[in-house]
């Protein structure tokens, strides 16, 4: 038995200083424990860094842990079958020695092999299953990233863009409703504006065509025009720039041509603040012609709606109210109490063709003059009979002291015009 024992002795010492078999030569196989095979590929611990990093920050280290690991995993696995093949090969030369010492010895050696734990084959599987177990974690957690960031960024992002592009329609809105209102402002400042506008436009036209169709660019003398008033309205008129003074007597004569039915309207009219029918000559309806001061009423014996020129003159003075009418240099009548002792405003508005129901304005187009003016003219003073017949004869041209009738003193609107005329001379014609 000792001799035994020593020869085993020996020929385990032989095979372990040998790596690779040869003729003569036997291997030693011995068991290792199972905490021997799990040693040689520990799984390392993945510390999580917590605190102030953010979840994706973590994320993001816990994912290049695991891809270390793959790596270290992988090299290990390589090491490992390198290990197992050098294993197997030496398992299979103690297998072969083992079997023929078998046969040789009638199976009364030690079988070295018998205490192995596990088949290599089984560790190779683990380790395949652990590799794959972490790279289903390794792609769990990119796909938890992805999902994160795409959450974490992309609303953000998504509102920030969608805020702006709200703030700028909202911004193009305003603008548009500003400029909707500058333009709404300012039609309707333009409205009046227009309109006055067209009527100065037309005046300024129908008088141009006039001094072309006459082949002179003036009146022959400054008084030699009249104002024409075809229609029946309330906005053709004209007016005298030039205002009166306080009057205690006056005269005033004109030449008018209309036959209006019924009622001629209103030749001319003064209104002061207070009164508009401060002096009024009108004939509406059928009415006479009738002359008002401060709103006082005289009917005057005259009758001019024949179509033809007329030469008129009223005269008044605020002692006892005394009036007079003449017509074509004739005096038809005569009256008292027309307002005595009132003396006629300063400051008024005198108006051609239109009654004033205030000053200078509210037209009754009832009551307006339909057909043509001319010379006007308003003294001071009460004429004497001759001086009248002498104008109305036109045998002497005495313009008024307060009103005279010169172009540049006469404005007309509304599409009134001025034309030339020499009065005297359509009045021989209508005879």
């Amino acid at each position: 038995m000792l001799a035994l024992l020593a020869a085993s002795v020996a020929l385990a010492v032989a095979t372990g200083a040998q790596d690779s078999p040869a003729p003569g030569r036997r291997f030693v196989c011995t068991a290792l424990p199972p905490e021997a095979v799990h040693a040689g590929c520990p799984l390392p611990a993945m510390p999580m860094q917590g605190g102030a990093l953010s979840p994706e920050e973590e994320l993001r280290a816990a994912v290049l842990q695991l891809r270390e690991t793959v790596v270290q995993q992988k090299e290990t696995l390589g090491a490992q079958r390198e290990a197992i093949r050098e294993l197997t090969g030496k398992l299979a030369r103690c297998e072969g020695l083992a079997g023929g010492k078998a046969r040789g010895t009638g199976a009364t050696g030690k079988d070295t092999m018998g205490d192995l734990p596990r088949d290599p084959g089984h560790v190779v599987e683990q380790l395949s299953r652990s590799l794959q177990t972490l790279k289903d974690r390794l792609e769990s957690l990119e796909h938890q990233l992805r999902a994160n960031v795409s959450n974490a960024g992309l609303p953000g992002d998504f509102r920030e863009v969608l805020q702006r592009r709200l703030g700028e329609l909202e911004r193009q809105l305003l603008r548009k409703v500003a400029e909707l209102e500058d333009e709404k402002s300012l039609l309707h400042n333009e409205t009046s504006a227009h309109r006055q506008k067209t009527e100065s436009t037309l005046n300024a036209l129908l008088q141009r065509v006039t001094e072309l169709e006459r082949g002179n660019s003036a009146f022959k003398s400054p008084d030699a025009f009249k104002v024409s008033l075809p229609l029946r309205t309330n906005y053709l008129y004209g007016k005298i720039k030039k205002t009166l003074p306080e009057l205690y007597a006056f005269t005033i004569c004109l030449w008018l041509r209309s036959s209006a039915s019924p009622g001629i309207g209103t030749p001319f009219s003064y209104a002061v603040p207070g009164q508009a029918n401060e002096i009024v000559l009108i004939e509406w309806g059928n009415n006479p012609i009738e002359l008002l001061i401060n709103d006082k009423v005289a009917q005057l014996p005259l009758f001019v709606s024949d179509g033809k020129w007329h030469h008129i003159c009223v005269t008044w003075t605020t002692r006892d109210g005394m009036w007079e009418a003449f017509q074509d240099g004739e005096k038809l009548g005569t009256g008292e109490n027309l307002a005595p002792w009132h003396p006629i405003k300063p400051g008024g508005v005198l108006i051609l063709g239109q009654e004033q129901d205030t000053v200078g304005g509210r037209f009754d187009a009832t009551q307006a003059f339909v057909g043509e003016l001319s010379q006007f003219n308003i003294w001071d003073r009460v004429l004497r009979a001759q001086e009248i017949v002498n104008i109305a004869n036109c045998s002497t041209n005495m313009p008024g002291n307060i009103i005279p009738w010169v172009d540049n003193n006469v404005d007309v609107f509304g599409g009134a015009s001025k034309w030339p005329v020499e009065t005297c001379e359509e009045r021989l014609l209508d005879l």
